[in-house]
């Protein structure tokens, strides 16, 4: 069956900050010249927000300046920062607080909001189609799609209707050819398209490996007498005694809390289990004096690019280019992405609109970087370039203490600059060298299993389809990571998707649970094999998060 098409003069991939900021600021400059730009958005969730998940805090800057009335709007930003606190713990019942002069000021929080991202971008959503932009939710773009000369010319959305074994089924429906004279992609974390066109373009050739993190969130009903709206926790140390990263608790709004871990993928040991490190995290009387007697209504996990100006490739390539966590702009000094996200699609958005109404198809590239060099977002960025380097060699310890000193007296002006050249999957030690751990059961009342959890993550995938999550080889699981790594997919993954299986009389073989999968990206990332291959399922799979 053939494919049909569609032309469109901007195609953007991903219905995130980056996606429709870049949006609503292309149809705001066609506004004020007058010059139509025809614009799509498309978007793999089955409804904008779907798949979005973010700690929460924000800073509105950035909203600001694409859309300098948002609070007359009604934009979701509701819950101001009233408090900050930063904590270090020690072990599993102390915590020291430390004062906001011995933190790097990039964490503090003055003047920011507790937001859930997915409202946001629901938001956002109908402020880019006021403007005229077509959103189209539930179609995965699964495909890029190449002009004859070799430049991106749009994408091709996946086909719908094909079972497990790659058969039409009955209403099968091939994909669209979206065509595009400039495609955007915003696809977010470790984006399957954005991290093919880096590999076809050499994008990150003059780059550091990108490096990332495992973040999980959780969103909780507490006790209106604990509930302390605004104030923001932040805490460093336990329970990661073999890993890098932090916790967090922020007191939302309607008596809710979110509560997370993040955990930096560059950890050695493969028998850690980041999913059980934040059920483990969540019994420290920091969190649990809020969390006992609530109630978890949503759960949550996806990888953080948090590699920064280092590890950014060159955002643009013949035919369009890469914006907000799919390029890496996450501020990580500040631990925080949607003001960076916007900034990179308001970027795009000007760079393109100057190519399109001046007819310098040929000149986006440079008016691009121009554009970006110029920024304060290349500002912001080159500022907080050692911080996440610093916690890699140092530690959370020494590392912060470096941090703080850069940020708060040399404004992150060092004459030098701390580079990672090794990727975090590299970083995996074997299992015969490494310490096993001992992980209490949970005891569901603040700590779970993983799928009690992943059923609070409303995920879906229909059965009969293809497995979006390939095996380079097939023989790598049980023939190198189970003997060399105690196959530490099983432990990495946060949704119980990798299982080793072994039956009496039979070999151990790896199971695939895809119906599982909460579009995380980890295992993508973190497989020491790198023999993982994350592509996307069928359009509108997945989580389907309400307001993370």
């Amino acid at each position: 069956m053939e494919r049909e098409s569609m032309e469109f003069d901007v195609v953007i991939v991903g219905a995130g900050p980056s996606g429709l900021s870049t949006a609503i600021r292309l149809a705001q400059q066609a506004q004020e010249h007058a010059h139509p730009v025809s614009i799509c958005v498309v978007e793999k969730g089955s409804e904008v927000g779907a798949h979005i998940l973010s700690g929460g805090v924000m800073e509105p800057d950035a909203l600001t300046a694409l859309i300098p009335d948002w609070k007359e709007k009604g934009a979701p930003l509701n819950q101001a920062v009233t408090a900050d606190e930063m904590y270090l713990l020690r072990n599993e019942s102390s915590a020291t607080k430390l004062p906001a002069l011995v933190t790097p000021k990039t964490m503090h929080n003055d003047g920011n909001y507790i937001v859930s991202l997915a409202n946001v971008c629901r938001w956002l959503a109908e402020q880019a189609e006021a403007l005229g932009v077509e959103i189209f939710p539930g179609f995965a773009a699964a495909e890029v799609h190449y002009n004859d000369d070799g430049s991106v010319g749009g994408v091709i959305t996946g086909d719908m209707g094909v079972d497990a074994n790659g058969e039409q089924k009955d209403g099968y429906m091939p994909g669209m050819i979206l065509k595009a004279t400039y495609t955007v992609f915003a696809e977010g974390c470790r984006g399957h398209l954005g991290k093919t066109l880096i590999e076809s373009f050499n994008l990150d050739a003059e780059a550091t490996p990108q490096h990332y993190a495992i973040g999980f969130k959780e969103i909780w009903d507490i006790d209106p007498a604990k509930h302390q709206p605004g104030l923001v926790v932040h805490a460093a140390g336990w329970p990661l005694t073999e890993a890098s990263g932090g916790s967090y608790l922020y007191h939302a709004e309607n008596n809710q809390v979110f509560v997370g871990l993040i955990v930096d993928l560059n950890y050695h040991n493969p028998h850690l289990s980041p999913f059980d490190e934040f059920q483990r995290m969540k019994h420290h009387p920091l969190f649990s004096q809020y969390l006992e007697g609530g109630e978890r209504v949503a759960y949550g996990a996806r990888a953080i690019t948090k590699g920064g100006f280092n590890s950014l490739p060159t955002m643009t390539f013949p035919g369009g280019c890469l914006v907000g966590c799919n390029a890496g702009t996450l501020n990580f000094s500040k631990i925080k992405g949607i003001h960076t996200a916007i900034k990179s699609g308001m970027l795009a958005a000007e760079s393109i609109f100057t190519s399109l109404k001046d007819e310098k198809t040929n000149e986006f590239r440079s008016i691009f970087n121009q554009n970006f060099n110029n920024s304060d977002l290349r500002e912001e960025l080159f500022k907080a370039r050692n911080f996440g380097p610093a916690l890699h060699k140092f530690g959370n310890i020494l590392g912060g203490a470096f941090n703080t000193f850069e940020q708060n007296i040399l404004g992150g002006r060092s004459f030098f600059t701390l580079k990672d050249m090794t990727p975090d999957f590299a970083k995996m030690n074997k299992a015969s060298e490494s310490t096993k751990f001992n992980y209490p059961k949970p005891d569901n009342k603040l700590s779970f299993d993983k799928l009690s959890s992943v059923y609070l993550a409303n995920t879906h995938h229909d059965e009969d389809q293809p497995c979006h999550l390939q095996l380079k080889d097939n023989a790598v699981p049980i023939a190198i990571n189970l003997p060399d790594y105690d196959e530490p997919a099983q432990r990495y993954c946060p949704a119980g998707v990798y299982e080793i299986v072994e039956e009496e009389g039979n070999s151990p073989r790896l199971q695939i649970n895809g119906a599982n999968c909460v579009h995380c990206k980890t295992c993508d990332i973190k497989d020491p094999s790198q023999n993982i291959r994350w592509f996307v399922p069928e359009g509108a799979s997945g989580p389907n998060y309400p307001n993370m």
